[in-house]
């Protein structure tokens, strides 16, 4: 006999059995007339923490920022329309650094799809939107097909190259009540002893190199290689340089690990003088090799999960396609335990290049110097570092605070402003044990600047150093480089400490070096949100001003195409 009290079984029901088969801990969101539905079926289920963000932007931020720090599935439930795409922009971002995130939006009534009637938050085509953001962009259109669609979205997002995938819920779906069917799916089990072995020309080129450099970019941290990454590093005696989200694929005070400087002259010859080069799960990015003006050795072997990455920015005479903790523990095992790589003298070119570079960019620092030291003096090696687009992240942030685990190092892959704050946010609450420090400037950091409540009410223990010169400071310096004036940088801002204190922040301001060590020192102690605001005008300026990634001020002045 059938409970009369008890509630039919929907698709929005669907939606979160899913979620909970898929060990989904947490939704960041906001509720609305779109998603009040799944919102009522995650409250009836009960096991799922539901986070409401101040936007739909910064919902995506933190559902992306526990992905990176955690390694799970990051998820985010919007609005659809306008809802949808104010999380555009987030996914976009998430998509650049392939992190593996589920976006769930609503859409208007089936029976009004496409027809520009004007019914509530209706867009003209939020499909085709969301598919631009994203890695795929998927309409359930049958109610029943619930299960079906959800899973494969989470397949998809997991799935190499990771990256975000929205999933639209029409609103009358939502609530129809469907069959719940148990589906048991075999066709995505893993079965790693199927994998080919590598070829043998490639395991003899990895043995006869001299001057082998390995390039570990972020598919290392997302396959959890890095043991692998040191253990093949150390076997060929290989220089590492990392991208900026490879960082932590190997700890930064390793003597083989040259870090985040390809784009740096002294690199760029060193890395023209290898013999060998093992790129693993990079991107290339035009800004870190200096939109591609950085040459390569002849012998790449290129490791990637992603087929369309293979030859996409740098050509490689070796592929090997798949997931990178498989493939360099194939290559490991077919290598002997005695390294026959590179020489000692060797080594120590790594180890004097390393310390050069280092030593280089420090001299540009001036006072900053001091706060570098304090902040890696200060923090332990678990701690998370979160960078927005700012001058200070950009300079020394991302390359001479020191990275010593995976996971520990998240930036904005794709150069927006503003989503370091709900990043750094969801860090914290992913990982509410560790020591989380948000570097932002005073420009991105008021874009998403409401979601400050957020930490306050979750009351967790973030950071965040805010680095204010009242402007876009990067924009500024390179106007300036550029034009020798500037234009729409200056910014009026408000009262940084009041705001922070009003939102329930331990705030303290930084005019002197000098000051930051104590400070730095009780928000670590404190675990209470806080905010250290660093007067740059008070603490004086760099060394040597920052103009911009190597020729970009070029790139904006008159010239014949």
């Amino acid at each position: 006999m059938t409970d009369k009290n008890q509630t039919p079984f929907t698709s929005a029901d669907a939606i979160v059995q899913e979620l909970v088969l898929a060990e989904v801990e947490v939704i960041f969101g906001i509720v609305s007339i779109h998603n009040m539905p799944i919102y009522d079926a995650l409250l009836r289920e009960g096991s799922i923490k539901l986070v409401t963000a101040r936007g739909e932007s910064g919902a995506v931020n933190m559902a992306d920022g526990y992905a990176r720090s955690t390694g799970k599935l990051g998820v985010v439930l919007t609005s659809t329309g306008t809802g949808a795409g104010n999380a555009a922009g987030s996914l976009i971002e998430a998509w650049s650094a392939g992190v593996p995130l589920l976006h769930i939006t609503g859409e208007v009534a089936s029976t009004y799809l496409g027809t520009g009637k004007g019914y509530i938050h209706e867009c003209k085509d939020q499909l085709k939107m969301m598919e631009g953001a994203g890695k795929k962009s998927i309409q359930l259109k049958i109610p029943e097909q619930t299960t079906s669609v959800i899973r494969n979205a989470i397949h998809l997002a997991c799935q190499a190259p990771s990256g975000p995938v929205t999933v639209e819920f029409p609103i009358n779906y939502q609530s129809a009540i469907i069959p719940n069917n148990v589906i048991t799916d075999y066709t995505n089990i893993e079965q790693p002893s199927l994998l080919p072995n590598i070829p043998t020309e490639v395991i003899s080129k990895i043995k006869v190199s001299k001057r082998p450099v390995i390039w570990a970019g972020g598919g290392v941290v997302y396959s959890d290689a890095s043991s692998d990454i040191q253990m093949l590093a150390e076997k060929l005696g290989a220089a590492v340089i990392t991208s900026q989200s490879g960082k932590g694929a190997i700890p930064e005070d390793h003597p083989l690990c040259i870090g985040h400087f390809a784009s740096y002259p002294e690199v760029k010859e060193f890395l023209n003088n290898a013999d060998l080069l093992i790129s693993v799960g990079v991107r290339f990015r035009g800004n870190e090799t200096s939109n591609w003006d950085l040459d390569i050795p002849q012998e790449h072997i290129a490791i990637d999960a992603d087929l369309h990455a293979i030859n996409r920015n740098y050509i490689s005479s070796d592929a090997l396609v798949g997931e990178a903790k498989q493939i360099l523990q194939q290559i490991l095992k077919a290598l002997p335990d005695v390294n026959s790589g590179s020489s000692s003298k060797f080594k120590q070119e790594v180890k004097d290049l390393r310390k050069n570079i280092r030593l280089k960019l420090r001299k540009t620092l001036g006072p900053f110097e001091n706060l570098l030291d304090d902040i890696r003096g200060l923090i332990s090696k678990d701690s998370i570092m979160v960078r927005d687009i700012t001058v200070q992240a950009n300079v020394w942030g991302s390359r001479l605070i020191e990275t010593y685990k995976p996971r520990t190092s998240i930036h904005a892959s794709g150069g927006g402003i503003g989503q370091g704050l709900p990043t750094a946010i969801r860090a914290q609450m992913g990982n509410k044990e560790k020591t989380v420090i948000l570097m932002a400037g005073d420009g991105g950091f008021l874009v998403n600047v409401g979601e400050m409540a957020v930490a306050a009410q979750e009351n967790l223990p973030i950071i965040i150093l805010l680095f204010d010169d009242s402007g876009y400071g990067v924009i500024r310096n390179i106007q300036e480089e550029a034009y020798g004036r500037t234009v729409g940088v200056d910014l009026k801002s408000p009262d940084f400490p009041m705001l922070a204190e009003s939102m329930g922040f331990k705030v303290e301001t930084t005019k002197s070096h000098q000051d930051f060590y104590n400070q730095l020192e009780s928000a670590v102690n404190r675990r209470k949100p806080s905010m250290i605001v660093v007067d740059m005008e008070s603490v004086g300026p760099m060394a040597e001003p920052f103009k911009g990634p190597p020729g970009a001020a070029k790139t904006f002045r008159p010239q014949k195409l």
